[in-house]
């Protein structure tokens, strides 16, 4: 990796028009002349010729001390976090696109050297950013490449490593590194899940995406640590455009004529639909085939064939069109699209198990907000129209409040019954979120029951419902539950499934 000397730094920000002042001392010439061996935020893993970056909801001056004592050789800050004038120092107007423009030097600029694919919406992000590698992996395997790097909700894989992701998008100097470590690893493709929240606190600032996706908006978010409205959670994903170069846009999404507009800052728009016939990617003739499959027609302006998806839920022939939209963007040859969709998988996302009598079908899926509740009961109420629809579900501690009211009303109108539960309750009580959510089943007239356990609420909806379809969502194939601010091990909403199933199957038989 190319070694940067502070002076590129400076001259970066400066072109970037971030700087208010550039206070280095006496020794201005030495340190502008001096190699940077590091670029840090946590001022515990600073080492000597850092470049420490003073940031943070929970900054406090003391962690300034700390970077200087472990080595720091210039600390750069926002006006009101300049504690130690006496020591060099950079103040910049915005702390967050100056850490993401120094990340990028410090990595070598490793997002222009991989193809980038980001995709943003308010659902759909991780299943469509799965299908996406699904096809481009089975393409680069038949060309005997590496397989796609991905960053989503589920997990992380940069061709050194593969973990759990805590967050959608990372900070922006831990996702310059994934982008690294993926040019490293000769990865051509790097596809990754884009939030609201990643936009607006500039965490993608100078990536350039070749292909950008915008699947859909609706409310969600809004909190006061989020985003404070429904118009500040959209112009933040909005902002997306500005750094794509081919824009797919999913015409059936509210909203469209505004995103459209926006969508204009790309250098070229693919559209995709399955009520417009006049979108470049057209879905259409779409059928149940199975508990597992879907299939579909789609026609494009290279070809008009068939597909198959072996993920139940309608409502992903939208997430498939998305993936369809980007290979043929990137000039991925419809054979390979065909085999890729047709074994594509998101753990966690509309995961589908059957009792031995076939009276109880559970799905697990990672609805987690008005939108996706609304496309996951529209989609089993078609798929499953003899069936009674039991959800187990819970809201966030902390954040996206709107959640237990959206979510509240809609599984008290289409739910026989709601099982309320832990999901993530972090600085909130989770009998205190249950109890709010379970308000607003009342004004529907739904009946409820709060079990915190998550395992024990799994257990009980699956035991206690036959001839039910089984919807457990929020958490999908998640290994932790956050509580307070730890995060603590857990089973997977899959694993406490199969518990339960493989019990009613023994009671049954």
């Amino acid at each position: 990796m190319k070694t940067y000397k502070l002076k590129d730094y400076i001259h970066l920000l400066e072109k970037e028009n971030l700087i208010i002042s550039t206070e280095l001392g006496e020794h201005f010439e030495h340190l502008c002349n001096q190699a940077v061996a590091k670029v840090e935020h946590n001022s515990k893993e600073v080492i000597p010729n850092t470049l420490y970056i003073c940031k943070g909801l929970n900054y406090k001056r003391e962690y300034l001390e700390e970077a200087i004592h472990n080595g720091a050789m210039v600390y750069v800050a926002e006006s009101e976090n300049v504690s130690n004038a006496g020591f060099p120092h950079i103040v910049v107007k915005d702390i967050r696109k100056a850490l993401a423009a120094i990340a990028c030097m410090y990595y070598d600029f490793p997002a222009s050297k991989i193809n980038m694919i980001g995709i943003t919406g308010t659902k759909g992000k991780s299943t469509s950013a799965y299908y996406i590698k699904s096809i481009l992996d089975h393409y680069m395997k038949r060309k005997g490449l590496m397989d796609t790097a991905i960053v989503s909700s589920i997990d992380t894989y940069d061709g050194k490593s593969c973990r759990e992701s805590l967050i959608t998008s990372p900070e922006s100097i831990d996702l310059q590194e994934i982008i690294a470590n993926s040019v490293d690893s000769h990865i051509q493709n790097l596809v990754m899940e884009v939030s609201s929240q990643a936009l607006k606190l500039n965490r993608v600032h100078d990536i350039y995406y070749k292909v950008g996706v915008f699947l859909n908006i609706s409310e969600d978010h809004i909190s006061t640590i989020e985003h404070p409205n429904f118009e500040d959670y959209f112009s933040s994903k909005l902002k997306f455009f500005k750094q794509v170069e081919t824009a797919c846009v999913n015409l059936d999404s509210d909203y469209i004529d505004r995103i459209l507009e926006a969508a204009q800052n790309a250098k070229k728009v693919v559209t995709f639909s399955t009520k417009d016939p006049l979108a470049d990617i057209y879905g259409y003739d779409i059928k149940k085939v199975d508990h597992t499959s879907i299939s579909f027609r789609v026609k494009t302006s290279k070809f008009e064939e068939d597909m198959l998806l072996t993920m139940p839920g309608l409502f992903n022939v939208e997430n498939a069109l998305a993936s369809i939209a980007t290979a043929t963007v990137l000039d991925i040859p419809f054979e390979d699209i065909y085999e890729g969709l047709k074994v594509a998988k998101a753990s966690g996302r509309m995961e589908s198990y059957v009792s031995h009598d076939g009276s109880i079908i559970v799905i697990v899926d990672y609805a987690h907000n008005k939108l996706s509740f609304q496309k996951l009961y529209e989609s089993t109420k078609q798929e499953y129209p003899n069936k009674k629809i039991i959800t187990v579900f819970g809201c966030p501690g902390g954040k996206a409040q709107l959640r237990r009211k959206d979510l509240g009303h809609l599984s008290g109108i289409h739910s026989a019954i709601s099982y309320l539960t832990a999901e993530d309750p972090g600085p909130e009580e989770t009998i205190d979120i249950c109890k709010e959510i379970a308000s607003y089943i009342t004004k529907e007239h739904g009946k409820y029951k709060i079990i915190e356990d998550r395992g024990q609420a799994i257990k009980q909806a699956i035991l206690e419902n036959p001839n039910s379809v089984i919807l457990i969502t929020g958490k999908g194939n998640e290994t932790r539950q956050k509580y307070g601010k730890q995060y603590l091990p857990c089973l997977t909403d899959t694993e406490y499934a199969k518990e339960a199933l493989e019990e009613y199957d023994k009671k049954t038989t």
